[in-house]
This record gives C-alpha cells, sequence and structure tokens, in this order.
C-alpha cells in the first residue's frame, strides 16, 4: 500500500500528492462518481484525473462499479473507495473502559471489543492492550495485514489530566504512544476523544455532507463541538455538561438501582424507570438551552447527536429538539459502535490519505 506523500514545497511530487489526496477525499464523500464528475470537481483535466484515478486503481485504494449505460455516449464507470483499500486501529479511552475498533477504508467496522478501564491507571502500558490491538490487526486475512494505515488514540482531557494528576507526571500518555509505535510499528496518532469522535462522523456518517453544524456527544458528560466549513472547533473551555450518563447513574443509585447496563455497548436496556424518564427530560432541556443559545451567534442547520448508548435515547433527544426548533435538522449520528474509537481509527486515514 502506497502512501501519498506529504511533501512540502511546489513540485511535481508534492502537486501529485495533494490530486491524490484531492480525488481520495472527493470519493470519501461522494460514493459512485465518475472520473468525469472528478475532473468537474476537483479542476483537473480530464487526463490528469484519469491517470491519477488509474494509479489509484492499482494501488487497491479505488475500485469500479459496474458500468453504467445512458442514452447517449459511451457507459460511465461510478468509482468508490476500495473498502479493503485500508484499514486502522482506534483506541477510545473513558473512565469505565477503552474500546479497540479496527475500520476499513470506508468506516465499517470490522473489530471490536472492550477492555476495563483502571482510574488510577488510565493509561495501561501492558500487554492486555497491545495484545488486543494486535488481536484487531490479526482479525484480518494474512495479505491485508499490511493495509494498516496506522493506530489512533482517543483521549478525553479529564482523563490525560487525572494520570498527570495520579502519575505526577503528564508524560503517561506519551509513554504508551512511544510503547505503541516500538512495539507494533505503526505510527500513532493522539487526539481529544470528541473531536475525534466529531471527525469520525464527518468522515463516515451523516455529516459527510454537512460544512456547518453541531455536533453532541452523550457520554459520562454531555459535551459538544461546533463544526464550521468542516473545521471542528473545540472552544477555550472544556467545561462539559454535567448531564451525561454519570448523572443517569446517580440517580439510579438514589433509587437503589444498578447501573452497570449504561456503561456496556449493549444496543438496549431494560426499563430503568423514573430515573431514566427523569434524566431524559434533563439531558433534552439542555441540549435545547445550548442550541438557543449558539444560535444567536451562529447560524446553523444541523445538530448530530451521538452516543455509543441504545440509538432510541438519540432519536428520543432529537426529536424533542425538533419539535422546539423548527428550523434546525436534528439527527442521530451514524457511527454507533464506539463513536470514539472510530474516531481515533480515522486519524491516520485524515493524515495519510486526505487534505486537511
Amino acid at each position: 500500500m502506497r502512501i501519498a506523500d506529504r511533501a512540502s514545497g511546489l513540485n511535481a511530487l508534492s502537486v501529485r500528492s495533494y490530486n491524490e489526496r484531492l480525488v481520495l477525499s472527493l470519493l470519501l464523500q461522494n460514493e459512485g462518481i465518475s472520473r468525469m464528475e472528478i475532473g468537474e470537481k476537483t479542476g483537473l483535466s480530464a487526463q490528469t484525473a484519469s491517470v491519477i484515478v488509474r494509479s489509484l486503481e492499482q494501488e487497491g485504494l479505488v475500485s469500479q462499479g459496474e458500468a453504467q449505460r445512458g442514452r447517449v455516449g459511451p457507459p460511465t464507470i461510478p468509482l468508490s473507495l476500495n473498502p479493503e483499500g485500508a484499514y486502522a486501529v482506534g483506541v477510545g479511552f473513558s473512565r469505565r473502559r477503552i474500546d479497540i475498533a479496527l475500520i476499513d477504508f470506508i468506516g465499517t467496522v470490522r473489530f471490536h471489543t472492550q477492555l476495563p478501564a483502571d482510574e488510577a491507571n488510565p493509561f495501561p502500558q501492558n500487554n492486555d492492550l497491545l495484545a488486543t490491538i494486535r488481536q484487531a490487526m490479526t482479525s484480518l486475512p494474512v495479505e491485508a495485514r499490511s493495509r494498516v494505515a496506522g493506530i489512533g488514540l482517543a483521549v478525553p482531557d479529564e482523563v490525560d489530566a487525572m494520570a498527570a494528576t495520579g502519575n505526577g507526571s503528564s508524560t503517561s500518555l506519551k509513554a504508551l504512544q512511544s510503547e505503541i509505535e516500538e512495539q507494533i510499528k505503526l505510527p500513532v496518532f493522539v487526539q481529544n476523544d470528541i473531536t475525534a469522535a466529531a471527525g469520525g462522523e464527518s468522515m463516515f456518517g451523516v455529516a459527510k455532507p454537512l460544512n456547518d453544524y453541531l455536533f453532541f456527544y452523550l457520554g459520562a458528560r454531555l459535551q459538544s463541538r461546533l463544526i464550521l466549513n468542516h473545521q471542528i472547533y473545540k472552544g477555550n473551555s472544556s467545561a462539559s455538561f454535567d448531564h451525561g450518563l454519570m448523572r443517569l447513574e446517580s440517580e439510579l443509585a438514589m433509587r437503589g438501582r444498578s447501573s452497570e447496563i449504561i456503561w456496556s455497548s449493549s444496543p438496549e436496556w431494560p426499563d430503568l424507570g423514573e430515573a431514566y424518564t427523569e434524566w431524559l427530560g434533563e439531558c433534552s432541556n439542555r441540549l435545547k438551552a445550548s442550541i438557543s443559545a449558539l444560535t444567536q451567534f451562529v447560524e446553523f442547520r444541523t445538530v448530530l447527536l451521538s452516543s455509543y448508548a441504545p440509538q432510541k435515547i438519540a432519536k428520543a433527544l432529537c426529536a424533542d429538539i425538533g419539535r422546539e426548533f423548527a428550523a434546525v435538522q436534528a439527527l442521530p449520528a451514524r457511527v454507533t459502535i464506539s463513536p470514539k474509537a472510530v474516531g481515533a481509527a480515522s486519524l491516520p486515514f485524515s493524515s495519510r490519505f486526505m487534505i486537511q
């Protein structure tokens, strides 16, 4: 698997690298377009677009669909990213668990598992994590393993700070990054977990065609990112809203009920009774208050809600937002299996194949 080069300066190599990334980025956003459409959308000449596409096909990164005949002219051949052209591993850290996922070139989760997290040692430098990353890679056929582009780590600010406090230094994450690179022999990329989840949704989810939208992630806490012209803005404050699953856990504990299920990846929860109903209402009010405040300053028409929790929760909250804001479209995110880990896995693809 050839890797698109990020050569600096204006020379033949850097221009070719940029054009290859441009075509791959376009195919990520527009599945099934033709060579002619690639030329029209990128401004490349027909000959240049054809040469680049042919090269990417030979590298196995792009695949052809079935020729489609129109009323006039030669048949058009739809082009798409080859799902098996590249793979990446993502690791999402949180207080309660560590998610490890392997995705293909179009974001399909091919492998997913979880490890228990230790709050006292959130970045475990032990064999379990390395063995699970290797397990993810060896889940691929032997001939596909050389196509793993890298490993991404999605890390909450609070966990990074907790590790620094617990260990008396902030080198734990860097040490883990170095250890993985040394042991697995692949580049390792690190990003804030919510930013990574938003990036994963932009690359593989319902946000692919969107330039501007407001992104919420419902996890232990409720956190947000603003995306304007495909750029993800975190804001200066690291504060998150205490209306996430930690609030539901507290509500359940006050009623003497177990909360273990809400930290699992189960697609369904049992009836959690009054605690769930009250929490869902509070969460909805917090979302609507945030949207109302931001719409006074920024124009956006779409809100995305991402979570690993059962999809019915995101659907219920989005329906509530839709009833409150007629001009805003609220959508559940498409990436539902460990959005943080999938977002982390998108980092090697962004770095090695896409324009920024």
